[in-house]
């Protein structure tokens, strides 16, 4: 029976998290019924992460591990998943289930419908459910790169850096091999070159539960992020996302 649902998690030194996140989405599938793949992508973690989702393998066959040499960034984990994915719909998601595994429904419901080419979660619309809201500066940061995303890269898109997207496995092999970008402005990348192929994008309002910690540096990470922009209108220059 083919498989109907990959769900990529990238994973840096989640030991804490990733055992629960990883029962809960088994859980959720097992009570949808759904033919599916759970794909942990473990990042070059310190602690025991690799380990935890190592004892999940052998009880679980449809989950898998995936172990990159060394800590390559969150946006290379993802690629890594993607491109490993069997499933007909490819998810990727973060390791502390910020936004609830339910709420890949809403993202298939629009792909299903051919209403879009790419579904991606988005704490930015109306309708969304902010039930634990990021810190002041968190929100700042994601305000100020979305206003350079949207006139850097002429993207309409309020929020291109939710960790939580969806769309076709055939889509995704097409789109993976051209990203460059291993770290935090991956998904800014995907965007862009989602639209250089013309791919419809569809932003859809989720439930986000943020956690309290955090590996970003307000300072370094903004500048950082503001670069990778630069460098994704540098890399288009020069004619690294044509077939």
């Amino acid at each position: 029976m083919s498989i109907y649902l990959s769900i990529i998690i990238p994973a840096y030194n989640e030991e804490d998290k990733i055992a629960d996140t990883l029962n809960i989405v088994l859980k959720y599938i097992h009570t949808k019924q759904w033919q599916a793949e759970i794909i942990v992508v473990e990042d070059g973690s310190k602690d025991k992460t690799a380990q935890i989702v190592r004892e999940f393998c052998q009880r679980y066959s449809c989950v898998h591990l995936l172990q990159n040499p060394g800590n390559r960034g969150k946006g290379y984990a993802v690629k890594e998943g993607a491109l490993a994915a069997k499933g007909e719909y490819v998810l990727f998601t973060d390791a502390d289930n910020s936004t609830p595994i339910e709420e890949v429904e809403k993202l298939l419901s629009v792909l299903e419908k051919q209403k879009c080419d790419i579904a991606i979660g988005s704490r930015a619309l109306p309708k969304s459910q902010i039930e634990i809201p990021q810190p002041i500066y968190r929100k700042m940061m994601g305000k100020i790169f979305n206003i350079f995303f949207r006139i850097i890269l002429g993207i309409n898109v309020r929020d291109s850096q939710c960790g939580f997207k969806c769309f076709p496995q055939a889509i995704g092999k097409k789109l993976f091999p051209y990203q460059k970008l291993e770290r935090f402005s991956f998904d800014a990348e995907l965007l862009y070159i989602a639209k250089k192929k013309k791919y419809r994008v569809k932003e859809v309002p989720i439930v986000w539960r943020n956690r309290l910690e955090s590996r970003v540096n307000p300072i370094k990470d903004s500048i950082r992020m503001f670069m990778d922009l630069c460098t994704i209108r540098k890399y288009d220059s020069s004619g690294c996302y044509k077939e």
